[in-house]
């Protein structure tokens, strides 16, 4: 198969497995995902769904996010890991939205990015799935799974995004990102496929002997 087979091809298995795809983190509008999605840096969506209702029922806008402080949230999102980090920058984000955005999350990639704790990924789910603005954030089962799959030559999320962008049609990239993330999980893990292993990677390649070296983003 040639590159462009093989996305056309993956794009088809992949609607075909994942006809419905849920969000992964639990929010009620863009700031309860911009916050979620912060939490969920290097963390699990599973033990971040099990922090925020505890966050959220204390603060789950920005006027109220402010009324507690750095050390409240910190005590609260402990779990998720670099609490110190995210608790200083859910705070500090949630008074400029509310300096500079009349307290609404922006629906601009330039603009989020603006915000501490909020980089170029970050930026691209909430615009993505609070907005539906066409974005492909990258996450590590997306780069890992584009280069398994010839898609990308891995040099870095950047790249990969760029490449993705090129080779999908714009109105999938918002549910297709999401897609590739569930097939991650469930068939091709970093340690469950090698690149010969998992469905995808058996019919895109069936050729293929040896494991494919993953570059790490």
């Amino acid at each position: 198969m040639k590159k462009a087979e093989r996305a056309a091809h993956i794009d088809k298995r992949l609607e075909e497995l994942y006809p419905v795809v849920p969000v992964p983190l639990d929010h009620k509008d863009p700031y309860t995902l911009l916050i979620a999605v912060l939490l969920s840096a290097q963390c699990t969506d599973i033990r971040v769904n099990q922090v925020t209702p505890h966050l959220f029922k204390k603060a789950d806008n920005p006027k109220s996010m402010v009324k507690l402080s750095v050390q409240e949230i910190e005590d609260i999102i402990r779990p998720c890991g670099l609490a110190p980090r995210k608790a200083k920058a859910i705070w500090t984000l949630s008074q400029m939205l509310l300096d500079h955005h009349n307290g609404e999350v922006p629906n601009d990639l330039v603009e989020l990015e603006k915000l501490p704790g909020v980089g170029h990924k970050t930026a691209s789910v909430v615009v993505s799935q609070a907005f539906g603005v066409p974005a492909f954030p990258v996450d590590t089962h997306i780069h890992r799974l584009c280069q398994r799959w010839g898609l990308t030559n891995g040099k870095n999320v950047v790249q990969t995004e760029n490449d993705c962008k090129k080779l999908f049609p714009k109105e999938r990239w918002n549910k297709l990102h999401l897609q590739i993330i569930f097939y991650g999980r469930e068939y091709c893990t970093a340690r469950g496929c090698d690149g010969t292993k998992c469905p995808l990677c058996t019919e895109v390649y069936p050729n293929r002997k040896n494991p494919k070296v993953v570059k790490k983003p």
